[in-house]
């Protein structure tokens, strides 16, 4: 029997559509490793998402904090001459400096070319600084610097020539131009107020602190601890305030202005007296007086007993006289009836 071309031709169109309907091998194959592609791809994607957010999740390390820039120490320079043999020349600092030390020496009568020369400070040599000091212009001459950073590297610096001639930079805070030879006096159970201050052509003090002595060292006064103490300070004036007064509290107080490169300290004596404390000499005076007013009363009495005694006596003696001379009349008449 003939196929019909209908027959034929869905026939065909039956077989198109099962090789639609069924895959060939070589699909499978190209399904498959397109399929195994795309997944790589998610992996690595997936795999990234997941470094980013454990990279987000991190804590950040703290940034490093700025070292503040290095400040470079002021220039200071001294200078003296000697002519004779020892010289002293004093040197006020506030702040840190780098100090050039200067000395020139005429020189003795004999002038080597060259001597030996080196630097002491506080009495010790400093090391390696002997050198040897040729004779220049009939003069000899140590240049030395040295870094004043701190209270400690104040003290006395010697330049020395030979065994003989030094000369002396003392190095040290500025010093307080007011000084108090007497002391601050007030009364028991009273206030007192003790000031120091800071002359106008020196250099304004970073802050200020007062100090009470303990016998050997300065303790620093603490104003939080003790309500009767009160610090009022301004720019070149400071203020301590006491109430309250009583005999331990007098003594020696101290009044320190703080520098960059140390403390300068003042000092002020407090002295608190009784109400009687005034009074003292007016009593006594009073006693001296009470004293030599009895003693003046003492002698005039014992003075009036002793001329009355001699009045008394005297009286006596005269009233004792009459009558001899009757019994010497009567004597006489009676010889002269005889007769």
């Amino acid at each position: 029997m003939a196929a019909s071309p209908w027959e034929g031709e869905g026939g065909e169109v039956r077989r198109c559509s099962e090789r639609r309907q069924k895959p060939s091998h070589a699909e499978d194959r190209g399904t498959t490793a397109m399929t195994s592609s795309w997944k790589q791809q998610l992996v690595q994607v997936l795999l990234v998402l997941v470094s980013c957010g454990h990279g987000d999740t991190k804590t950040a390390a703290p940034t490093p904090t700025p070292l503040p820039p290095v400040t470079p120490l002021k220039q200071d320079a001294k200078s003296a001459v000697l002519t004779g043999k020892n010289f002293t020349e004093r040197v006020e600092l506030s702040s840190p400096v780098n100090m050039t030390l200067s000395c020139t020496w005429k020189g003795d009568q004999d002038k080597p070319p060259n001597i030996t020369g080196h630097w002491r400070k506080d009495g010790q040599e400093i090391q390696d600084s002997r050198v040897t000091v040729m004779l220049e212009d009939e003069n000899y001459k140590l240049i030395q610097v040295f870094s004043v950073v701190s209270e400690k590297d104040l003290g006395n610096y010697s330049c020395v020539f030979g065994n003989e001639a030094r000369i002396d930079f003392i190095l040290e805070v500025l010093q307080m131009g007011e000084k108090r030879d007497k002391p601050v006096v007030s009364y028991i159970r009273d206030f007192v107020v003790m000031t120091c201050k800071v002359e106008e052509n020196k250099p304004i003090p970073t802050t200020w602190n007062w100090y009470t002595s303990n016998g050997t060292d300065k303790e620093q006064i603490n104003t939080t601890a003790s309500k009767r103490f009160k610090i009022v300070s301004e720019e070149r004036e400071t203020k301590l305030k006491v109430k309250d007064l009583t005999l331990d509290d007098a003594g020696q107080y101290y009044c320190g202005a703080v520098y960059p490169i140390g403390t300068s300290v003042g000092q002020v004596e407090l002295k608190v007296i009784t109400f009687m404390e005034p009074l003292k000499p007016f009593i006594t005076i009073l006693i001296e007086v009470v004293v030599l007013v009895a003693a003046i009363l003492l002698y005039e009495r014992s003075r009036a007993k002793k001329d009355s005694a001699e009045g008394t006596q005297t009286n006596a003696e005269q009233n004792t006289e009459p009558q001899g001379d009757d019994k010497g009349a009567e004597g006489n008449d009676s010889v002269r009836q005889r007769k």
